[in-house]
């Protein structure tokens, strides 16, 4: 069943992609459209890169904005099952995250790649090529794309 949730969710966001709609990202408001941690573990422990998720986690540390080609605001989000990750924002795209805070919640959307610490998530933006799933990221009733 949740393999099922999950490929009708990815299904539903390329679809939305593909047909260039201008809004085409999905604000979660529910867990059924999560995906599993399971699979974010999974991809942790198979050391699987290039994976669409959704999904929540708390803040727990914020890091200095990488500078080095394009511009990435940097934080580091645990999940409810305690893996952490990475979340690296491109800001020369999307707009920074305002007032972001220790121990707030976010809800993002982007895509996952393995490192040894858990996976970083990028593509939390729109792609102005259009190649790409759009990504984007909750926080605090805003979002940002």
């Amino acid at each position: 069943m949740k393999k099922l949730l999950l490929f009708t969710f990815l299904f539903y966001c390329v679809t939305f992609s593909q047909n260039n709609i201008a809004d085409s990202t999905i604000i979660i408001e529910s867990a059924e459209s999560y995906t599993p941690l399971s699979v974010i573990k999974d991809a942790f422990r198979t050391h699987t890169s290039n994976i669409q998720v959704c999904q929540k986690g708390i803040i727990i540390n914020i890091l200095k904005d990488d500078i080095k080609g394009s511009r990435h605001q940097r934080f580091i989000i645990k999940l409810e099952n305690g893996q952490t990750l990475l979340i690296a924002h491109n800001i020369d795209i999307a707009n920074r995250i305002s007032k972001i805070k220790i121990n707030k919640e976010i809800i993002f959307y982007g895509e996952y790649e393995w490192n040894n610490k858990g996976g970083v998530i990028h593509w939390t933006h729109r792609d102005p090529d259009g190649n790409h799933i759009n990504g984007w990221i909750k926080y605090e009733g805003n979002k940002y794309e």
